[in-house]
């Protein structure tokens, strides 16, 4: 998919809100309830997520997109995977995370059974 230069998505932008604006004052003017009505009215939407999506890209410019750094952890033995803020933040001790994980795992005291 290409990119819009900034140029381009001010022209677009320009060009889909003008025709946005045209269908409005049409559609308030005719006052037609029928299906054309319909169909103008959906055009008029169409146009204007079409100029707001142009507005965004101009604004974005050129610029290039920020390269994902990798993640940083810890060594996967230390990371307690699939525990909430709100239970880390009630454990105190590694031996405490340790029993949640080995439970998690199914190395604790259920296995047994």
């Amino acid at each position: 998919m290409s990119r819009l230069s900034r140029s381009n998505a001010r022209t677009v932008a320009v060009v889909a809100a003008l025709g946005a604006l045209a269908l409005l004052v049409m559609l308030v003017v005719w006052r037609r309830q029928d299906l054309l009505g319909v169909v103008l009215a959906l055009f008029c939407v169409l146009l204007t997520m079409v100029a707001g999506v142009s507005v965004s890209a101009a604004r974005q410019g050129d610029d290039p997109e920020p390269v994902d750094r990798p993640f940083a952890a810890g060594p996967p033995e230390l990371m307690p995977y699939g525990i909430d803020a709100d239970t880390l933040e009630a454990l105190d001790s590694r031996d405490a995370l340790r029993a949640v994980r080995d439970r998690r795992r199914g190395l604790g005291g259920l296995s047994d059974r």
